[in-house]
Formats: C-alpha cells, sequence, structure tokens
C-alpha cells in the first residue's frame, strides 16, 4: 500500500514582535555557531606550527574531521525535529557543540583535536535543520528567503567573530584560550533557546499522537525528493559555492602570513597589535560585514524579483557565481595587503547571496512536514562536500604546488586559492539550469 504524507501540523500564529525576537535568538545561535566552527581558521597557523601539521592536516582538522559527523547526523535529528519539540533539540546542541569547542584547546596532539572537531560537528548538526524549519512555521511564505537569509547572516557574523576574536585572544594568551573563550556563551544561549523560543505547532502531543500511524518515513521523503530536479541541481550548485568558500577558509590567513608577512606585521604595528590580532580584525571586519549584507541582500533580491519570476530564485546565485571569480583572483594576486583585503569585499559579498534563495527554496518545494528534512538532506549535500572535501583539497593543492611543483609553501597556497576558485564555473552552470525547472517544482 503507498505510503501517504499525512496533514501538516496547524501551526499556530505567533505575533510580529514575537517573530522579530525569535528570528534575532536564532541569529545569534546561528552566529555562536559558527563562530564556534571558524575560530580555527585565524589559529590555523599557530596550531601548524605547534604541533607540526602539513596543510593537508590542517584541511582534515578544520573540514573533514567537522563534516563528516556533521553531515551524518543532521539526517536523523532533521527527522526528530519533524515529531519533536524543536527549541529543546536545539538548545541541546548548542551545550553539546559549546562544549567540544572548549576541549579543542586542551588538545595535545592533531588526532586529539580531531576528536572534539567532530564534538563540535555532533552538536552543530541539530542546529540548521530544525531552525529553518522553525523560522518556516513563523513567518510567511512571501518573506520566508528574507527570513532565512537574516538566520544565514550567522555565517559572515560568527565568522567576523571568530576571526576577530580569535586573533586577538591568541596573540595575548595563545590559540588554546581562543578556543575556550569561543565555546563559553553556549550555556547561555541554550538556556534561552529552551525557555523562550515557541514550538509553534498547535497541540502538539495531540497531532504527534494522529500522525505516529501515518509519518511519512524518510525514504518517503526522499523519493520527493528525487522527483526535484531543481533540489539537486541548487543543492550540488551550493555545495560547490561551499567546497570552494569552506575550503579557501582555513588558508587565507595563511595566505597572508606567507606572502606578506612583514608588510601584515609593520601594519599590525602601526595599530599596536600583533600580526594574528591585526589580521583576524581586518579580515573579520571586512568578511563580516560584507557577509552581512551579501545574506540580506540576496534574500531580499530573491523575495523581490521572485514575487514576478520564480526563476530569480537561481538566477541571483548563478550570476553572483560568475562575477566573483575575476575579483577573487585579483586579490590574491596582488602585492598590496591593504589593496588586496580591500578587493576581497567584493568576492565575500557575492558569495552569500545565495544562502537565502537556496536554502528557502529547498523549503518551497516539499510538503510542510517534510521541510527539516529537506534542510538536512540539503545540507548534508553541501557539507560533505563542501566542508568535508573543501579544505582538505585546497590543502592538498597547496602541499602539491609547494613540494613537488617546487613552488614553495607562499607560492602553493595561492595558486590553491587560484585554482580552488574556478570551481565556481561549475557552480554557476548549475544553478543556470535550475532555471528550466524551478517553477513547477514549487510547492508552496
Amino acid at each position: 500500500m503507498a505510503e501517504t504524507a499525512t496533514p501538516s501540523p496547524v501551526i499556530a500564529p505567533v505575533s510580529s514582535g514575537y517573530r522579530r525576537y525569535a528570528l534575532w535568538v536564532l541569529l545569534i545561535i546561528y552566529t555562536l555557531n559558527f563562530l564556534d566552527r571558524q575560530v580555527v581558521n585565524i589559529l590555523a597557523e599557530p596550531i601548524k606550527r605547534d604541533l607540526g601539521l602539513a596543510d593537508w592536516q590542517l584541511g582534515m582538522m578544520t573540514g573533514l574531521a567537522f563534516a563528516i559527523f556533521y553531515t551524518v547526523l543532521g539526517i536523523p535529528i532533521a527527522r526528530l525535529a519533524e515529531r519533536k519539540n524543536r527549541p529543546r533539540i536545539i538548545a541541546a546542541s548548542i551545550l553539546a557543540w559549546s562544549a567540544f569547542t572548549v576541549l579543542c584547546g586542551f588538545a595535545q596532539n592533531v588526532w586529539q583535536l580531531i576528536a572534539a572537531r567532530i564534538g563540535v560537528g555532533v552538536g552543530e548538526a541539530g542546529c540548521t535543520p530544525p531552525a529553518h524549519s522553525l523560522i518556516t512555521d513563523y513567518v510567511p511564505k512571501e518573506k520566508r528567503a528574507s527570513a532565512i537569509a537574516f538566520y544565514s547572516i550567522g555565517t559572515p557574523l560568527g565568522t567576523l567573530a571568530g576571526m576577530a576574536m580569535g586573533g586577538l585572544i591568541a596573540d595575548a594568551y595563545g590559540w588554546r584560550a581562543a578556543f575556550m573563550v569561543a565555546g563559553a556563551p553556549g550555556v547561555l544561549f541554550a538556556i534561552i533557546a529552551a525557555f523562550t523560543l515557541v514550538e509553534p505547532r498547535r497541540q502538539l502531543a495531540a497531532d504527534l499522537a494522529g500522525r505516529a500511524a501515518h509519518q511519512v518515513s524518510f525514504g518517503a521523503a526522499l523519493a520527493v525528493l528525487m522527483t526535484k530536479k531543481t533540489f539537486w541541481l541548487v543543492a550540488f550548485a551550493a555545495s560547490i559555492k561551499a567546497f570552494v568558500g569552506y575550503g579557501q577558509a582555513p588558508f587565507i590567513a595563511s595566505y597572508f602570513f606567507r606572502n606578506h608577512g612583514a608588510d601584515v606585521a609593520a601594519l599590525a604595528a602601526q595599530f599596536g597589535l600583533k600580526s594574528a590580532g591585526f589580521l583576524g580584525l581586518a579580515l573579520g571586519l571586512i568578511g563580516g560585514s560584507a557577509g552581512v549584507i551579501g545574506a540580506w541582500l540576496g534574500g531580499q533580491l530573491a523575495d523581490k524579483l521572485g514575487a514576478k519570476d520564480l526563476r530569480a530564485y537561481v538566477t541571483v546565485p548563478a550570476i553572483a557565481s560568475l562575477v566573483t571569480l575575476p575579483f577573487y583572483i585579483a586579490a590574491v594576486s596582488l602585492d598590496s595587503v591593504t589593496a588586496a583585503i580591500g578587493i576581497l569585499t567584493i568576492p565575500i559579498l557575492l558569495g552569500t547571496l545565495w544562502y537565502g534563495p537556496v536554502y528557502a527554496t529547498a523549503q518551497s518545494i516539499v510538503d510542510p512536514s517534510m521541510r527539516a528534512t529537506a534542510s538536512a538532506v540539503l545540507l548534508f549535500v553541501i557539507n560533505l562536500i563542501g566542508l568535508g572535501l573543501g579544505p582538505v583539497a585546497v590543502g592538498a593543492l597547496s602541499d602539491l604546488f609547494a613540494g613537488p611543483m617546487g613552488l614553495g609553501e607562499a607560492q602553493g597556497v595561492r595558486w590553491a586559492l587560484i585554482v580552488s576558485t574556478m570551481f565556481g564555473l561549475v557552480a554557476f552552470a548549475l544553478f543556470w539550469a535550475a532555471r528550466k525547472t524551478i517553477r513547477e517544482d514549487m510547492v508552496g
């Protein structure tokens, strides 16, 4: 007998004031999520020296070790979120990833650090799928891309905070202290999430009892997704964007240290700072502000243009993917530190435009009862390819160019960044192809 979807839960309306509060809380939580995830990037060089690592090991620590468990566990946690209290799932996740972030500071070798990073991934797996599902229930359809884009601003904000805070604390107290400080705020926001975020499904217990006999299985939800060509085109396009972004993130500070070390030190001295603190602040502030603008702008453009033509949800990130390429290549090819950092603003801004349109598309092509699962499957693909393989691949390219190809560490990391940037052409092609199917695949 064919398995049929049970009607989605009745959604309790929330006031516009509470909606704003909830979105701000979720934004701060996601900012902490990315702070704890990305603080390792500014700490990569001191960790490399202290523990004697190769670049591919840095990529393993910053990407693959985190991503495997983050991606795999996201799906069962999302299935849980289809039935259970989503704010409490988020709260438990915050406690877990914060504790493991602190433990990173106690690592004595690369394997202990990798184990702690795995723990961070385990905890963070329970954040975004339930959050996307909650946001979709909190806000009306016509504001969905903007609301999810607002939540996604946590990515650049967390990166900003991680880079700036991590660099300053590492200079003053060492890289271990930076991990400990990064993990500390999680306890407070776990409490806030558990006790102030509402689960908007009315009569949850009765609703769940009614759904128990006919709950849509993961296989049935996946079967629905398999019929949505748009979902897979967008998922793999976003995966390539993540492959480039996550792959380059652990090595951009290393690029400046290796190619412009003296200039960075001189600039830092003018502000009374050391190199890591200055570079963390500079990259964090520029990357964070540009990323926030890009994420916000992507959601606004998608909602405004998408009201007239749904293809805007994939056209916006497609064009942004193409325009990014020459600016990034120019930034890592210049001899001037200040010019390079300034030009990086443009690809960072363009590189976050896809957040709102992509995640909103995934939420809009399935029944409401499958939204957390759709988000988790999307994140599984994005993070397994992007976060899991990106840093390892860029690190391996850097080692290849530096050693066997004889370019040295400075030019090796430069060419690794340039070559990885070119994958943006693939992302453009996939986003553009999704223009053909997105209108027929949308559900609501």
